[in-house]
């Protein structure tokens, strides 16, 4: 008899298979037993009747507890009251380790409860769920990089100086030196920009910031794309044809677990382009219209995002920042200097920012004069400031968080499900 996975069951009517996996859930009625399998492709219900098997497979499929592995074999047959429309007629049952005393049962659990048990969750059909869409946000991102003329450049997650200040960056000891824990990969990745055109780099960063909310991770993934000749309107075209690539992907390849996590889809089949734009200065009018103060030059929250993506139905641009309050190396927009040119992407349902980009500066004199200003020591970044020295040309970029992402797609209450082992501010294990 063939092994074969759960997902593929549909081209086995009638065939005698044999499946792999583990027992979700089980009921008896006497003589039946019904086992709900899983084998991490999908489940499917496997009917055990006294009368078709002997009395030792009959005992053992009573004595499989949740979470137990088992080897099944039987006849696969249609059945449109079935999970998937197909179950199994079981021949046979091999458990192969009988789980005793499962600590995630159906009732309902603490967060911290299923938190310390992470490990065990993640077989939850849910949480199983979450990690299908976020392979697949992942993969469509690629995708679309890869298929546009990006190469993919791996940067250093050890770095010698930070691309923002290093207040938010985990130290650590290289031999004899300081280094940090990479927040970011951008600065390594204009440098590969000016020899690969257009780059990207995906990978983990870490933010030491003592923040506990919904929307942070300590460690997260991020990608980040650079592109050389790119302008700030390129860089903004680039954001929203991704974002929209990724999300009508998952809307097409996903469409069974996002309806597990009760996903409202038609509020994702509306993202496509253009995005809706305001400025920094229009953003500020719109929340005092709605009577939030804010000061030229002050960031803006949670609240504030929330408030802004609320008047729209796809991913908003609030861009043209003020160049103070920004970071080093962020172009100044040249018909009003006192503004930068970059952009945050607000998603919408109050999932706040998911990317921040900017065109660079890419002249050396101005550069020199921003690291003077921010009070960065120059020696750290005289590698940076050759790129400015030897062939500078315009650049842009930016940077999407893998794990605001998927929140907002999956249209989580936490950024803590987006991630197989989140780490936070309170949390290191498992």
């Amino acid at each position: 008899m063939d092994w074969v996975y759960i997902s593929d069951i549909a081209a086995h009517e009638g065939q005698t298979v044999t499946l792999k996996g583990w027992l979700y859930n089980k009921r008896s009625s006497g003589k039946l037993h019904f086992l709900l399998i899983r084998d991490g492709t999908g489940l499917i219900q496997g009917v055990v009747s006294r009368g078709d098997v002997s009395p030792e497979t009959f005992e053992a499929a009573g004595a499989l507890t949740q979470e137990s592995s088992v080897i099944v074999a039987g006849t696969v047959r249609a059945d449109s009251r079935a999970p998937g429309g197909y179950e199994l007629a079981v021949t046979d049952v091999k458990p192969v380790q009988i789980a005793r005393d499962y600590p995630i049962s159906p009732k309902e659990h603490g967060v911290d409860f299923l938190m310390d048990h992470r490990h065990l969750w993640l077989r939850s059909s849910r949480q199983h769920a979450i990690l299908r869409i976020r392979a697949t946000v992942i993969g469509a991102i690629r995708g679309y990089l890869d298929s546009h003329g990006f190469t993919l450049v791996d940067s250093p997650i050890l770095t010698p100086s930070a691309c923002e200040g290093t207040t938010t960056l985990f130290e650590t000891t290289y031999f004899d030196q300081k280094a940090y824990l990479s927040q970011s990969g951008q600065l390594y990745l204009e440098a590969a920009a000016m020899s690969l055109g257009r780059v990207y780099c995906f990978g983990p960063a870490f933010r030491a910031e003592k923040s506990k909310t919904r929307r942070h991770l300590i460690e997260f993934w991020i990608v980040e794309p650079e592109a050389a000749y790119f302008e700030h309107e390129d860089n903004l075209r680039l954001q929203e044809e991704l974002v929209s690539h990724t999300v009508q992907t998952v809307l097409r390849e996903r469409r069974h677990e996002l309806s597990v996590l009760e996903r409202d889809v038609t509020k994702l089949e509306k993202v496509e382009p253009p995005f809706p734009r305001i400025t920094y200065d229009e953003a500020l009018d719109v929340l005092r219209e709605h009577g939030i103060e804010k000061t030229w030059g002050d960031d803006f929250g949670a609240p504030d995002e929330t408030l802004l993506a609320s008047l729209y139905d796809k991913p908003l641009f609030v861009e043209k920042y003020p160049a103070r309050t920004k970071a080093f190396y962020m172009q100044p927009d040249p018909a009003r200097p006192d503004v930068a040119l970059c952009d945050d992407l607000l998603a919408p349902e109050g999932y706040g920012e998911i990317i921040g980009g900017s065109q660079r500066i890419h002249d050396l004199a101005l550069l020199e004069r921003r690291l003077d200003e921010h009070n960065l020591p120059r020696e750290a970044y005289e590698w940076y400031l050759d790129l400015r020295r030897y062939g500078s040309v315009p650049h842009s970029g930016f940077g999407l968080g893998i794990e605001r992402t998927i929140a907002w797609i999956c249209g989580l209450e936490h950024v803590r499900e987006t991630i197989p082992f989140p780490r936070m501010l309170y949390r290191l294990t498992p």
